[in-house]
């Protein structure tokens, strides 16, 4: 499936009406919670609505095992060692900047990591603490949408944490979720990979993926 930058892919477009997309996308196979929603293609589509009822941000997750993965201007994003991409797009001058589980792109796009796969499931030899991470998932949105949150946003964001206001509808599950892992990172700090200290970051950040996401 090949994404448009800053617009989605050929099913679903930024800023389309709810019936509009799923005319095209059919109904969803999970609801989801809030205004996310997952559709039957392959690769598999995570739209998210605004309020109002327009599309937000589209993400396509990998497929892996030989199926359809996601492609940009010739290169595969998905199911690819994360370092490889990011090589790939910077040599055809693609500008980027790293965010807290992945890397955004000047077009409009991101690719992330959750960390759920294994370096060997790509390089039959490596090592079972090797720590590459491959591209699970793009998003696709405009660039700013991927912007890292302002210290107002982010105090804004413990505000609403301590009003007990964290689940509420009209916020993005995913950009909650960006929100508290970068606002973490800022506090916390970078850690030296393979260290105790990292191992206790990537623990605390699955914790918060797990909250959001079960």
């Amino acid at each position: 499936m090949e994404i448009i930058p800053g617009e989605g892919v050929a099913l679903v477009k930024i800023g389309e009406l709810r019936r509009v997309a799923e005319d095209r996308l059919g109904v969803p196979v999970h609801p989801g919670r809030s205004r996310k929603a997952v559709y039957d293609t392959s690769p598999g589509l995570v739209v998210s609505y605004a309020e109002d009822d327009t599309v937000e941000i589209v993400e396509i997750a990998y497929s892996g095992d030989g199926g359809d993965e996601v492609f940009f201007d010739g290169v595969q994003l998905t199911f690819r060692f994360m370092d490889d991409v990011v090589a790939d797009l910077a040599a055809r001058g693609y500008g980027y900047e790293p965010i807290d589980i992945g890397y955004r792109f000047e077009p409009g796009f991101a690719i992330f990591s959750m960390r759920s796969r294994s370096a060997n499931e790509l390089d039959p030899a490596a090592a079972e603490d090797d720590g590459r991470a491959i591209c699970e998932g793009v998003s696709v949105a405009p660039y700013e949408y991927f912007a890292a949150p302002t210290e107002e946003e982010i105090e804004a964001f413990f505000r609403d944490q301590e009003a007990a206001c964290v689940d509420s509808p009209s916020d993005d599950p995913m950009r909650r979720y960006m929100r508290e892992v970068t606002a973490w990172i800022q506090i916390h700090g970078t850690t030296e990979p393979g260290t105790p200290e990292d191992e206790a970051k990537r623990r605390h950040l699955d914790e918060i993926r797990e909250r959001h996401f079960g």
